[in-house]
């Protein structure tokens, strides 16, 4: 075990939860009318509960057991066979364990954004159980726990590239919240502006923070290549930050603070996958591309296609982690078959995987509210309660 890389950890893992807990509940809050705002608040936390607690069960060992190239197997349930004194690499492996325990809470939850303000609160937990169990884990299993995209796999000696999670984090969740919002329908309302804009700039600004951890912590060791993740990941957040307040500027003569902020999360989802293999001006020139691509593609989904992903998850997370995933080849750290292949295997899975889930909850559970739940809101009718007593 290293001390040092030890300690790092520790951060990251706690920084990576400082991401969805409280940074994009209140991202996603913030965006929501004022009588949903609370709902998106307990199903961002009620994930990252239920998360944790399958992780132990079962998802740790599908991601990460030696079970084989498709999926790490069942023998290590509930951490069987790991103490304190078990290593992964220089690290305890139970520390390892949490932090990845912190991107199966953060990829579900990222999906929340496409279904707020209409969905089950009973489907939510079921899909999402379900989800991260039967998607996300399996996919984390070929990328990062020596399945068939790896190293050695389909791709010979060099697979895939994806340093903290393009494909198995944004892709999958970008794709799986494109299905739900055909799946769901748009809401009554499309048109009502975010509720508390002050509280998105906060949650974005969380979220940058966190994605330190996020990226800086992929390396697994306190060393050069954890400092130079973590630099490349604030280079590209700032440039697309930019890019997308004056590409807004350009087009509306105005920049706004959602759309500023909604460009950092922009730049940070499409440097994620490249952050450990690139340096600060291949990180300036992705930052300053997704601002604007990722951009054009809300403008995609909602205008042209008309799909209500209310708060533009695919458009934003699916889009930049494709991206960037596309820019490791290009800029020639990884080959093209394996990210263009990987990227094209795993979005196929997502799609098949997450449409036979939505059919099979919505069997059990209603996958949307009634007219009239939607119409009084979250909050109240779901959950008894509001975030705001405007009588006082």
């Amino acid at each position: 075990m290293n001390g040092a890389d030890t300690a790092w950890i520790i951060v990251a893992t706690a920084l990576v939860l400082f991401m969805t807990l409280p940074g994009l509940a209140l991202f996603y809050g913030g965006l929501v009318r004022a009588r949903y705002v609370l709902s998106v608040f307990m199903q961002c936390y009620a994930i990252a509960c239920l998360m944790s607690v399958l992780w132990l069960v079962a998802g740790y060992s599908i991601a990460f057991g030696d079970g084989g190239a498709y999926w790490g197997g069942l023998g290590k349930m509930f951490l069987n066979g790991i103490t304190a004194d078990t290593l992964f690499g220089t690290l305890p492996e139970v520390l390892f364990f949490a932090f990845q325990m912190t991107f199966a809470i953060i990829t579900p939850a990222l999906i929340v954004g496409a279904y707020v303000e209409r969905i089950g609160f009973g489907f939510v937990l079921l899909f999402s159980g379900l989800w991260m169990l039967v998607c996300y884990a399996p996919v984390a299993h070929w990328i990062w726990g020596g399945g068939f995209l790896a190293d050695g796999g389909i791709f010979g000696e060099t697979g895939v590239r994806d340093f903290a999670g393009g494909i198995v984090v944004h892709e999958t969740a970008g794709l799986a919240a494109l299905i739900i919002a055909i799946a769901l329908g748009p809401r009554k309302n499309r048109t009502t502006p975010p509720h508390n804009p002050g509280f998105v700039m906060i949650g974005a600004a969380m979220l940058w923070v966190g994605w330190f951890g996020f990226n800086g912590g992929s390396q697994l060791a306190a060393d050069g290549g954890a400092a130079m993740a973590l630099s490349v990941t604030h280079i590209s957040a700032a440039a697309a930050s930019l890019s997308w307040a004056l590409w807004e500027r350009i087009k509306f003569g105005k920049a706004s603070l959602v759309g500023m902020v909604t460009g950092t999360i922009a730049g940070l989802a499409s440097i994620t996958p490249a952050s450990g293999f690139v340096g600060p001006v291949a990180a300036l020139i992705i930052g300053g591309v997704a601002g604007i691509l990722c951009q054009e593609a809300v403008v995609l989904i909602r205008e042209k296609l008309s799909i209500d992903d209310t708060l533009d998850v695919f458009a934003v997370h699916g889009v930049g982690g494709v991206f960037g995933t596309i820019m490791i080849a290009a800029f020639g750290a990884g080959s093209w078959a394996a990210q263009l292949g990987s990227l094209a295997i795993v979005g196929v899975f997502t799609v098949v995987v997450t449409y036979a889930l939505v059919k099979l909850v919505a069997l059990i559970t209603p996958l949307r509210v009634d007219a009239e739940t939607e119409t009084n809101g979250l909050d109240l009718e779901a959950h008894g309660e509001r975030a705001y007593d405007l009588t006082s």
